[in-house]
C-alpha cells in the first residue's frame, strides 16, 4: 500500500445529513407562557411578609428556563442551510426557510445554497507551446453538500477560490493558444470544449468540499504584452496568406474557364505561347493589390 492510498484512508469525509427542525411558533408560545408566568410568581411572592421563598425561587427558574429556550430560535430564508453542531458534532443540516427551534445548546452555522459567481483575475501563464498568455475566467458555483463544504475543508469559499486559479493555470498549460495543429483544439478557436474540460476539471477538485460547478467560462484571453506585437503581425501574415491563397485559387479557376469558353465556342484560336501570354495577363489584373490599367491592342493579335 502506497501513501497516497495511506492519506486517502487517513482523511474523514463527512455526509449531509438533513433533519427536520421544530416549528418554532409553538415553542415560543410556551416561552412567553413561561416568562409571564415567572414574572408573575416573583411578584406574587416579593410583597409577602416574610416573602414567598418557594414562589420567588419558581419565577426565577421559569424566567431562566424560558430565556435559555429562547436562545434555541433561529430563521431560515429560502435557498439557505443550517448546520447544527452539539458541543462539537455535526448533528445534521435544516434545509427548509421558516421559523424554527431547535437545541439551544446546538451550534448553527448558516450557509448559503444559492449559486454564486467568482470572477478570477487574469492571470499570465504559458500555453502548451510556452507563449506567455494572459488568462481569466468565471465560475458559477453552490453549495450542495454543507456538511463537507463546513467540515472536510477549511473555509470552503477560499478553496474554491483557489482551486479555481490552479485549474485554469492546469487549463492553459495544457491548450495552444490558436496554433494547435491539425484537428487539434485551442483556447482561441474551441471555446466550448475549452469550457466543458474546465468545469470538469473544477467538478474534479470540487467536490472535496461539497461544491457544484454550474458553468465555468474564460472571461479574458490574449497574449501577454511582451509578445503582443509580435504575434499580431504572425496573425496578419497569416491572414494575408489565407486570402492570397484564395485569391490565387479564384484566378487559376477563372483563367481555365476562359480558356476553356474561349476554345469550345472557337472565339479566336491561340497557340500555346499566345495561351501562356494571356494566363500570364490575366493572373497579373486578377492577382494585383493595385487596380491595372490595360493596354488597348489596335493591330493584330500578333502585331
Amino acid at each position: 500500500m502506497n501513501a497516497s492510498e495511506n492519506t486517502s484512508k487517513n482523511v474523514s469525509i463527512t455526509r449531509e445529513n438533513r433533519v427536520p427542525a421544530l416549528s418554532g411558533w409553538p415553542v415560543l408560545a410556551c416561552v412567553v407562557v413561561m416568562l409571564v408566568a415567572g414574572v408573575a410568581l416573583i411578584i406574587a411572592g416579593a410583597p409577602v411578609r416574610p416573602p414567598a421563598a418557594g414562589l420567588i425561587i419558581a419565577g426565577v427558574l421559569l424566567l431562566v428556563a424560558g430565556v435559555v429556550l429562547a436562545a434555541g430560535f433561529f430563521t431560515l430564508q429560502p435557498n439557505e442551510s443550517a448546520a447544527l453542531v452539539l458541543f462539537g458534532s455535526y448533528k445534521g443540516t435544516v434545509r427548509a426557510s421558516g421559523f424554527f427551534w431547535a437545541n439551544p445548546f446546538f451550534k448553527k452555522i448558516r450557509v448559503s445554497l444559492r449559486a454564486r459567481n467568482l470572477n478570477g483575475e487574469r492571470l499570465k501563464v504559458n500555453d502548451k507551446r510556452g507563449n506567455p498568455i494572459e488568462i481569466a475566467a468565471v465560475v458559477v458555483w453552490r453549495v450542495e453538500d454543507t456538511s463537507r463544504a463546513l467540515f472536510d475543508v477549511d473555509n470552503f469559499e477560499r478553496y474554491v477560490a483557489v482551486q479555481s486559479e490552479s485549474s485554469v493555470r492546469h487549463l492553459a498549460s495544457a491548450y495552444a493558444y490558436d496554433d494547435g495543429g491539425e484537428g487539434e483544439p485551442t483556447l482561441r478557436t474551441s471555446a466550448d470544449v475549452v469550457a466543458a474540460e474546465l468545469q470538469r476539471e473544477l467538478q474534479e477538485r470540487l467536490a472535496r468540499a461539497g461544491v457544484v460547478v454550474e458553468e465555468a467560462r474564460l472571461t479574458h484571453l490574449a497574449y501577454a504584452p511582451e509578445i503582443a506585437q509580435a504575434m499580431l503581425r504572425r496573425q496578419q501574415a497569416e491572414a494575408v496568406i489565407a486570402a492570397r491563397q484564395k485569391i490565387v485559387h479564384g484566378a487559376v479557376s477563372m483563367v481555365e474557364m476562359a480558356l476553356k469558353d474561349l476554345s469550345e465556342k472557337q472565339v479566336v484560336a491561340l497557340d500555346d505561347e499566345r495561351k501562356a501570354a494571356m494566363v500570364s495577363n490575366l493572373l497579373v489584373v486578377l492577382c494585383g493589390e493595385s487596380e491595372v490599367h490595360p493596354v488597348v491592342n489596335t493591330g493584330t493579335l500578333y502585331a
